[in-house]
């Protein structure tokens, strides 16, 4: 039978937004040049809640896959459960929706599932100061129109810890939702093709949320759209389309994650302060293969990451956006990359110090004639470097400067990409370097290149 025990309202996570900004949160803000400025007045968490979902329709039994039929409903026991008590249910599975409008910890232990037959939303938390912890969510419907998903989180201070989510169209969906607290998660969207799955985590004006630990996979997106202050922690995301999708969204920080086989590792859009460090982004591949992107995003910074076999590293449009900002990339490896950085952006304002580039077929590709001195790159390594070091010191002797000779013409051509390394290409280029015959475009200057390969901490 059902077992809980009563504790004082609020004492058992009265104290978890703290919590959230003892762990980090607090230590996004303030690091850039713009944080604390932009938008710090704009706090939704004390707002009156808007209604922001469409109804959810309610599905009979009858309408609801059969192996649910003969399971207890879950809701009967949240329900004789007093508020602010522990739930401790017995093991076995469940029969779904559930709706949490109280306090209360839930307590799986790996030993509860709770199935919502294919239909709907598996479970609502609409309550604050509430726990779900160790319980197997399934059985969400396919419907984008009311983003059906294993659980909605309406509520602040939650925490959401080991949950094994699967066969749901949106894995965990916050909106309005902060100081909550998503760890250890699996989270696995319904087998669909790609573009039509949900997103396996998603944050709506939700802000100062940690979310650690998790693992994604086959999913859309992870994304945070309007939500600011939040932390992405040692998270794993694998085989989806974006890790991270970040919109609107202010003073983020995202560090120690692996994202690995999706379209695109981070996107920073419409974004502002905060930034990625220590992070492992590989095998973003295929047309639209990105580790890195930027769309007019502005103080950001990308400190220590390793940035390894991606169609293009750093893909950036028009970053930094607002002036006198910059995006600095400090301390990262660019290894066998189709093209390591990509700027588009003639603003210039993109500081790259201490950086490693090697094996990539391209190290730079700067659009804009005349952009390539905007830029400001310092004591970076290139394994393609041919200078000197006749004293010593680890610098070399004379700049190191990119420049495309033949490269031009998929630069400016973008359907001859497919050509870049063509043998055709690669004869052009010998012979432009050869014996030119319109002036080089510089790419990039760094006049105190690396002349060793310095050693990395890398996260």
């Amino acid at each position: 039978m059902a077992r809980w025990r009563l504790i004082a309202p609020g004492l058992l996570l009265g104290a978890f937004s703290l919590l959230v900004t003892a762990q980090g949160v607090g230590e996004v803000v303030g690091i850039g040049e713009t944080s604390g400025k932009l938008g710090a007045t704009a706090d939704l968490s004390t707002a009156p809640r808007v209604t922001i979902d469409r109804p959810k329709p309610t599905f009979p039994l009858y309408e609801r896959n059969k192996r649910i039929h003969g399971l207890k409903p879950f809701q009967e026991l949240v329900d004789a459960a007093p508020a602010g008590s522990v739930l401790k249910p017995p093991p076995g599975a469940y029969s779904g929706p559930v709706v949490l409008k109280k306090s209360l910890t839930i307590e799986g232990d790996g030993k509860v599932t709770i199935d919502a037959g294919d239909r709907g939303t598996v479970f609502s938390m609409e309550a604050d100061n509430s726990v779900l912890r160790g319980v197997h969510l399934t059985g969400s419907g396919d419907n984008h129109d009311t983003d059906d998903s294993c659980i909605d989180v309406r509520g602040h201070g939650n925490v959401l810890e080991n949950l094994v989510i699967d066969n749901c169209l949106f894995g965990i969906d916050l909106k309005q939702s902060s100081n909550n607290i998503l760890r250890g998660n699996t989270v696995k969207s319904k087998p669909f093709d790609l573009g039509v799955r949900g997103d396996g985590i998603r944050l709506w004006y939700s802000n100062n949320n940690l979310i650690e630990n998790n693992l994604v996979t086959d999913s859309r997106d992870m994304v945070a759209w309007y939500s600011h202050r939040n932390i992405y922690r040692g998270n794993e995301g694998r085989r989806s389309r974006y890790s991270i999708h970040f919109m609107f969204a202010n003073n983020n920080l995202v560090e120690n994650n692996r994202f690995i086989d999706n379209a695109v590792g981070i996107y920073f859009m419409y974004m502002e302060g905060g930034g990625a460090r220590n992070n492992v982004i590989s095998h973003a591949t295929g047309a639209t293969g990105m580790s890195l992107g930027f769309k007019e995003a502005s103080d950001i910074f990308i400190e220590n990451n390793e940035i390894i076999y991606s169609a293009v590293g750093v893909g950036s449009d028009l970053s930094p956006f607002q002036p006198d900002t910059t995006i600095r990339f400090k301390g990262n490896r660019f290894a066998y990359n189709g093209i390591a950085v990509q700027l588009t952006s003639e603003l210039g304002g993109n500081e790259l110090d201490g950086n490693i580039f090697e094996g990539n077929l391209t190290d730079i590709f700067q659009a804009g004639r005349g952009s390539g001195d905007k830029n400001k790159w310092t004591g970076n390594y290139f394994d393609t470097y041919q200078g000197f070091d006749k004293d010593g010191d680890g610098i070399g002797d004379t700049p190191h400067e990119d420049y495309a000779f033949a490269d031009q013409i998929w630069m400016e051509i973008p359907p001859a990409r497919f050509f870049k390394t063509s043998p055709v290409l690669e004869l052009l280029d010998f012979l432009e370097r050869l014996a030119p015959i319109t002036s080089p475009e510089l790419q990039a200057r760094d006049p105190k290149p690396r002349h060793h390969k310095p050693q990395r901490n890398a996260g």
